[in-house]
């Protein structure tokens, strides 16, 4: 009897075990398509034995835990190399940004003067031949019309040019602003996860993996903001604590079990947490690429346009108005040289100068002028500028076209070692349909035998119960 009412226990426990390994199967195959999701699995026991009058006997098998079947280090990884390229992809979205404001189309492995028409440069090379055509013909009211036509649109190329890249600049700013409230948001659900995950895995660790899976795509979605670390918490191994390095590489805490220790935020600089709002040492992540082009090419773009009119003015003027008496041709700020560069006061067809009070037919400041354009400057002699201007131009057009092309072509390797980092993982973590099925029939049949036995064991009872001992 005690037999087979142990054998009756031991097959219903099977049931139940077998029973969370269909579940666990389905559960699998359902979240397939699920890229947060990672492959769980049923660790089965055997509850024990205990000593009868018949001998040792096992008191049946068991599912004692439903597992995640990850890696650290590839998740570590994977985290790692996505900040990495969520670095490299805002950096070329910047990049193009740039490229668009200039109006140029840019051969990204250009030499110095392999710039195409169309922007800035077209603009410079019109401006100097229309005062040639007026040296050619200084009374002609037509040309001089022309003059200050091409002159007008030299300007509204330098005004425009700088107020796109300005705006860019602001657009980065608010870019990165909109990045750190998504950093500190988070940061809080991090905290948040920490804590459910705490209160289910109190007695069993490593058991709440649905909100496991959730903290870790949280913590990888950080990592496309900003690249932190991650540590297990020496008293709580359920939860996992975040902080990132300062400038000195110091840890600076962001999470702590469930409280966010440190909110982010951005002074317009960098980016800075905690109350003493110490700066931080970013090693990857959108934010990182972002403030990498703003205080890079797009700041040296900046200052090269800025320079490049400050010495078109300057030399046109010098030239225009040898004397300083006549007036010149170009007004300009110093605060902001490509943006307030303008037309003086009072240029008209009829009081555009070809000569400093020279006759009617005197060409001598136009041609001085349109030979400005073939004028090579240089730095070591008191210029603000290194080459023609055309040259100048160029070459900051040409270093733009390279950290385009570089950046690209880094985005192109670091997504291919991305994507091997995440087919490791997949390898591990992933759900395979075939394997799944297979457990699926496995444990379908494994269910199906257990049932088979209790409808046997209840014959069997039945007999003993209701018919021995029956004439």
């Amino acid at each position: 009897m005690s037999g087979l009412f142990g054998s009756l226990t031991q097959t219903v426990r099977a049931l139940s075990a077998h029973s969370k390994g269909v579940e666990t199967a389905g559960r699998n195959i359902a979240n397939v398509n699920n890229p947060d999701y990672a492959r769980q699995r049923v660790l089965f026991a055997d509850r024990g034995t205990v000593n009868t009058p018949q001998g040792a006997q096992s008191l049946g098998i068991e599912a004692k835990a439903v597992e995640q079947v990850r890696d650290a280090l590839l998740d570590t990884q994977v985290i790692r190399e996505r900040g990495r390229t969520a670095t490299l992809e805002a950096e070329g979205t910047v990049l193009l940004r740039i490229q668009a404001s200039l109006g140029e189309s840019i051969n990204r492995a250009a030499a110095l003067d392999d710039v195409t028409a169309g922007g800035l440069a077209t603009s410079v090379t019109e401006f100097f031949n229309a005062f040639q055509a007026l040296a050619a013909r200084p009374t002609d009211l037509g040309e001089r019309q022309n003059l200050l036509q091409r002159s007008a649109q030299l300007t509204e190329r330098f005004n425009v040019t700088s107020e796109r890249l300005t705006q860019v600049d602001q657009d980065v700013d608010v870019e990165i602003a909109t990045e750190v409230e998504e950093t500190n948001r988070l940061l809080s659900s991090i905290a948040t996860l920490n804590s459910q995950i705490g209160r289910m895995e109190i007695n069993a660790l490593g058991t709440a993996v649905d909100l496991r899976d959730k903290r870790l795509s949280e913590i990888e979605k950080l990592s496309d903001v900003m690249a932190v670390e991650t540590q297990v918490n020496a008293g709580a191994p359920s939860q996992v604590d975040v902080f990132i390095r300062d400038s000195a590489g110091d840890p600076v805490s962001l999470v702590n079990l469930a409280t966010v220790t440190s909110s982010v935020s951005f002074d317009g600089n960098q980016l800075v947490a905690g109350t003493a709002a110490t700066p931080l040492q970013l090693n990857g992540g959108s934010v990182q690429g972002l403030l990498a082009v703003r205080d890079g090419p797009l700041a040296d773009l900046r200052t090269g346009l800025d320079t490049l009119a400050n010495q078109l003015a300057t030399a046109v003027n010098a030239t225009y108005n040898p004397t300083g008496a006549t007036g010149d041709f170009f007004t300009i700020n110093s605060a902001d040289p490509a943006e307030s560069l303008g037309l003086a006061a009072g240029l008209t067809p009829t009081s555009v100068k070809t000569s400093d009070g020279g006759s009617a037919g005197d060409n001598t400041l136009a041609l001085a002028v349109s030979e400005l354009a073939n004028q090579t400057f240089a730095i070591a002699d008191g210029d603000l500028i290194d080459g023609t201007f055309i040259q100048s131009y160029s070459s900051l057009v040409s270093d733009l076209g390279r950290a385009v092309a570089g950046t690209e072509s880094r985005l192109e390797d670091q997504t291919l070692i991305e994507s091997l980092v995440r087919e490791q993982r997949l390898a591990m973590s992933g759900v395979s349909l075939d394997e799944e099925m297979t457990d699926l029939m496995k444990y379908q049949r494994a269910f199906e035998a257990s049932s088979r036995i209790v409808s046997i064991v209840d014959g069997l009872l039945d007999i003993v119960i209701n018919r021995l001992g029956r004439g």
